[in-house]
């Protein structure tokens, strides 16, 4: 992949909430399941991170 093919992404950790970090890696790893299609390693990610997410959900009591 070029570097012209990439999103531009931040190279250092933003002042975002860890919430926010969790949902744009999430959107970021389902983009790229769409791109190059199923793969088990992807699949396992997106579902931690979709449980990362819930659960912060939970102890924040909703409030994301």
């Amino acid at each position: 992949m070029s570097s012209e093919d990439r999103p531009n992404t931040p190279q250092q950790p933003d002042e975002s909430s860890p919430h926010e970090n969790v949902a744009g890696a999430h959107s970021l790893l389902k983009a790229l399941q769409e791109r190059i299609g199923s793969h088990p390693e992807l699949g396992e990610a997106i579902t931690r991170l979709e449980m990362a997410l819930n659960s912060l959900t939970l102890k924040t009591g909703g409030m994301l």
